[in-house]
């Protein structure tokens, strides 16, 4: 279980989550001290389980419909790995900010991941229930990491998404999906 004393410092950023179901996360990606640290554990911790919610997803909904991407080769690379990490980290840092100003920040966490889920869920049901996951990582980054830098808050969750989304993109560029 990850323990929020790297913070001993008082002047130091304070775990995002602490006390919280969100203190279960790693420190790593709950406070704002080692970016390249907080990209890698935030991948490791977004990926896998993405993985074995779609498994999950699939042995239960076999019906179920998985998105369907309209791009190929290397423009797959592209909008998966490049332009949706950058537009969709922009969108969910501004709904961030806003909620910031009305809510407490697991509160504003949880919302954005299950903003995201239900906006992915518009396009493919089943999908809705794989993203809320890597989202609540991006979204748990940025909310660690604005109070150091906002291009920070932003960079930070916008290379775990491109990492999150690269091994999906490379599958579909050469067409291996199904």
């Amino acid at each position: 279980m990850a323990v929020d004393r790297p913070l001993l410092d008082p002047s130091a950023p304070q775990a995002v989550g602490s006390g919280t179901p969100l203190g279960l996360l790693p420190v790593a990606i709950r406070v704002p001290i080692r970016p390249a640290r907080a990209i890698l554990i935030g991948y490791l911790i977004a990926f896998p389980i993405s993985l074995l919610l779609g498994f999950i997803a699939t042995t239960l909904l076999p019906e179920a419909q998985p998105p369907q991407f309209d791009v190929e080769g290397p423009a797959a690379i592209v909008a998966l790995v490049l332009f949706a990490p950058i537009a969709e980290t922009l969108i969910m840092g501004a709904a961030l900010l806003f909620l910031l100003l009305f809510l407490p920040p697991t509160a504003a966490i949880i919302v954005s991941a299950v903003g995201w889920g239900i906006a992915h869920s518009m396009l493919a049901p089943m999908w809705g229930l794989i993203i809320w996951w890597p989202f609540l990582i991006f979204s748990t980054l940025f909310v660690a990491w604005r109070v150091r830098s906002l291009a920070l808050a932003f960079a930070i969750p916008m290379c775990v998404h491109a990492l999150q989304n690269l091994l999906p993109a490379l599958l579909i560029a050469r067409g291996m999906t199904g």
